[in-house]
């Protein structure tokens, strides 16, 4: 028996990005993971797999361009509403202490109410999608021996992200009480993004004392693909988004960043941390074009670990958002160049994201 003052848990936004999505349009699915760590998880030699399950939904309604909020939306009544529940399954195979292999699988249940107008009046209808997303493989190799140096570690992780999710969903939309126009459901609640990516993760931790210790995460999905031939528009594209590119769905990169502090009571761990989901206005490699909503959630993330015994924890995370930022994408910034008139989009964002999850080992 080895003590070992860590446990892997993979999240989420988010995208998947999640992730399904992190807290709204701007497109994160459940993609992502983190570290934790806590000073009563014990890896034995036995315990050759790792499972992880983790539930999120939000809940997202408040629009925003830039970072200020478009209040006159829930006063007319207009705003669209996003509810998204994603179920995370991680398997891991650890091959010894230091390096383990993963993969990643996100199921979604989406549903998106908007809204349409028939003889001045509102009237609210809902798409909506299920289904599994994109498949992730990872391999993870902590950099120091997790045996020797259980006081702190740093670890890599590279990756592979496949377009196994369905990035085409259709869905009915209702222009009016008696007509409905079939096509792609929202952006933001498609299943998969239609690219095949490449992810790398640095998580790490320190332990201060028995009790008190920091973690660190970071993790980015670099797509090459710049867009997935998926209409953006039901029934005819408009001329600005012919104009402009936005037309065609675009295929975005995604980064998270986590950073908190975490004090160990007993088989109870708890950590405050700050949280910064972004979906990126350029990519790293390849092209921007097409329609995304880019923007930041930047997020306090409390959060509890109770280890049940030596090879099972539960946890629960709820990132808060205390900046939203809807940025100027590529084609807001054609749009701007040929109009001579500055154009931002919005994109309509959670209060909070509830994460519930489980580790088991075995």
């Amino acid at each position: 028996m080895k003590k070992v003052f860590f446990t892997i848990l993979l999240l989420t936004a988010f995208v998947s990005f999640n992730h399904a999505y992190s807290q709204g349009c701007v497109a994160i699915r459940s993609t992502g993971g983190f570290c934790t760590y806590d000073g009563k998880t014990h890896v034995d030699s036995a315990s050759k797999w790792q499972f992880t399950v983790n539930n999120r939904y939000y809940k997202s309604f408040r629009h925003y361009v830039g970072t200020a909020e478009q209040k006159q939306r829930q006063t007319l009544g207009n705003e669209v509403i996003n509810h998204a529940y994603t179920l995370d399954m991680a398997i891991y195979r650890i091959i010894n202490p230091r390096w383990s292999i993963m993969l990643d699988l996100p199921v979604s249940a989406n549903a998106r109410s908007q809204t349409y107008t028939q003889s001045g009046v509102l009237h609210r209808f809902s798409t909506h999608d299920f289904g599994a997303g994109d498949i992730r493989l990872a391999v993870y190799s902590w950099l120091l021996d997790p045996v020797k140096m259980p006081k702190g570690n740093i670890q890599i992780g590279l990756g592979i992200k496949l377009p196994t999710g369905e990035d085409n969903y259709q869905d009915y939309f209702r222009t009016s009480d008696s007509t409905k126009v079939l096509g792609p459901v929202d952006q933001s609640i498609q299943l998969g993004d239609g690219g095949t990516g490449i992810t790398f993760e640095l998580n790490g931790f320190y332990n201060f004392s028995h009790t008190i210790g920091v973690y660190g995460n970071f993790f980015y999905l670099a797509n090459p693909r710049d867009q997935n031939a998926v209409p953006n528009y039901r029934g005819t594209p408009s001329a600005t988004s012919l104009a402009n590119g936005s037309s065609v769905m675009s295929v975005p990169d995604q980064m998270l960043i986590r950073a908190g502090i975490s004090a160990q009571f007993n088989r109870l761990t708890a950590s405050a941390g700050f949280r910064d989901d972004c979906l990126p206005v350029h990519d790293l490699i390849g092209q921007s074009n097409g329609f995304r909503r880019p923007g930041y959630i930047l997020s306090a993330e409390p959060g509890l670990t109770y280890v049940a015994s030596s090879k099972v924890s539960i946890y629960s995370y709820v990132p808060i958002a205390l900046v939203r930022n809807r940025t100027q994408s590529v084609p807001d910034k054609i749009t701007t160049a040929l109009t001579g008139k500055y154009t931002q989009g919005d994109a309509a964002f959670a209060d909070y994201v509830i994460n519930i999850g489980a580790n088991f080992r075995f």
